[in-house]
């Protein structure tokens, strides 16, 4: 039984080493047992200093200085993410000019805009880019700068010096994590600055975070909550913490899991 006990502790430690958190309901399902059971494994694995608990989860100990990989990231919580780019491309209209952070939920939010007319995409992101290439149904501009590998996203000088010479009245915005108290933050250090700089340039902000970021931060601070005017997020994030944001002024949007059924 002990053995059992120790094992399941440790899957679940490296659960959220990879994943960045895990919900106590998904826990359940996977080790057949009861929601106290869960709870008591994440308190004794709290109060040994190797993550925190926050509302329906936990998620990994302290600030986050690396981010998971690209890969890895568009496998993980995919149909969260497509749920969330269907109802964020409900947000733009025939005619806007957006900004397009970098970020794999931003590049589920373009590949909904196909039914869109007469857009002015202006971004980072070369893969989002390419996709709204293929759309034939907008202008692209694509800001220069130094290039990340795996990302294939530019920042830095050139990109944030580009950014002047544009405005937009919609951004969308990538989160590497978000929570009432620190706001917005991302991993990246030249992409964090070069996204202040798109929100600058913006008049509405909406940033797209699936619930694995809600709760987490990381290690470059963005932008207080106040200054995003919507958030999109999806049927995972528990409601205590829609209900943080809400009571902040944020208005909150949430994919339906329904959203995502034929995904």
């Amino acid at each position: 039984m002990k053995a059992m006990l120790k094992q399941r502790r440790q899957e679940i430690l490296e659960k959220v080493r990879t994943q960045r958190m895990v919900k106590v309901l998904d826990l359940v399902k996977e080790y057949g047992v009861s929601v106290e059971t869960i709870r008591r494994d994440l308190e004794y694995l709290e109060s040994a200093g190797l993550l925190r608990r926050v509302y329906g989860g936990a998620v990994a100990h302290g600030l986050y200085g690396q981010e998971p990989t690209y890969s890895y990231r568009e496998m993980v919580n995919y149909r969260e993410k497509a749920a969330i780019g269907i109802k964020a491309a409900q947000l733009i209209e025939d005619g806007d000019t957006v900004i397009f952070d970098v970020g794999t939920t931003c590049l589920e939010v373009a590949r909904n805009l196909k039914n869109k007319k007469d857009l002015t995409i202006i971004t980072n992101a070369t893969l989002i880019a390419h996709e709204m290439l293929r759309q034939n149904n907008c202008r692209v501009i694509l800001l220069g700068g130094e290039m990340r590998a795996g990302e294939l996203s530019v920042s830095g000088y050139i990109a944030d010096r580009n950014l002047k010479d544009f405005y937009a009245n919609k951004m969308i915005m990538g989160v590497g994590g978000v929570t009432v108290e620190r706001g917005y933050t991302d991993y990246h250090m030249q992409e964090a600055n070069t996204r202040r700089c798109m929100i600058e340039q913006s008049d509405l902000v909406i940033a797209v975070a699936d619930y694995s970021k809600i709760g987490v931060t990381a290690m470059n601070f963005v932008c207080d909550i106040s200054r995003v005017e919507k958030l999109v997020t999806d049927w995972s994030t528990p409601e205590p913490a829609l209900r943080a944001f809400r009571e902040k002024g944020v208005e909150v949007i949430v994919a339906q899991e329904s959203e995502a059924q034929n995904l």
